[in-house]
């Protein structure tokens, strides 16, 4: 586990959204790197979990990953990631908490818009911004303000991200397996459209309400 840390790509390029360093990460340590990726993603870092999954799900298709294997890994790195978001939140000052977030280019209206959507809707709120592309790790934040009640949290944010995770596996698995590379191509972009255009939908449904 150590080896591994210490040899992994720059975490500079990782967070930087690289798909080739996450590749070159993934092919290369599996399961842990997997956990480890879906870990920083979860915890707010912008690690993209629509490279990292997808990836995943290509790999057991290909037979070198365990389809159900790498979805647990993916699953528990989650789990750590927004564990991280939520105590934090649950137990530091939201002023402090927002002049940390500002570093990492989270913009301090997302939260108060999912805070009022939150405030509003409760453990639903949580459990459907799980699976909206590049907003889903925010929702953390609001619950850990207002002391949401800890099982509940989880087993919404589990469920979500159950979701989310299945979703793109499987997308890797099945669209990602053709074996032709004008195909694969034409498939993430669609994929990447599709996701676009569900964040941008969220995103206005959710600051109108």
């Amino acid at each position: 586990m150590l080896y591994m840390l210490l040899s992994m790509p720059s975490l500079s390029s990782i967070i930087l959204g690289s798909t080739q360093a996450i590749t070159n990460f993934v092919s290369g340590y599996g399961y842990w790197s997997i956990a480890v990726l879906m870990a920083m993603e979860s915890s707010s870092l912008p690690v993209p979990s629509e490279v990292v999954m997808p990836l995943a799900g290509l790999l057991a298709a290909n037979g070198t990953l365990s389809f159900w294997w790498a979805f647990i890994a993916g699953l528990a790195g989650a789990i750590v990631g927004m564990a991280v978001d939520y105590y934090i939140a649950y137990f530091i000052e939201k002023d402090v908490v927002y002049r940390y977030l500002k570093r990492m280019h989270i913009k301090e209206h997302w939260l108060d818009d999912f805070s009022s959507w939150f405030e509003r809707n409760g453990p639903p709120a949580v459990f459907l911004t799980r699976m909206l592309p590049v907003i889903r790790t925010v929702i953390s934040f609001p619950a850990g303000f207002a002391k949401m009640d800890q099982k509940k949290f989880f087993a919404y944010s589990i469920a979500g991200t159950a979701i989310w995770n299945g979703v793109l596996m499987a997308f890797g698995y099945y669209a990602l397996n053709a074996g032709n590379a004008a195909v694969d191509m034409a498939a993430v972009a669609a994929f990447a459209i599709v996701l676009y255009v569900i964040y941008r939908f969220a995103g206005k449904r959710i600051r109108k309400r």
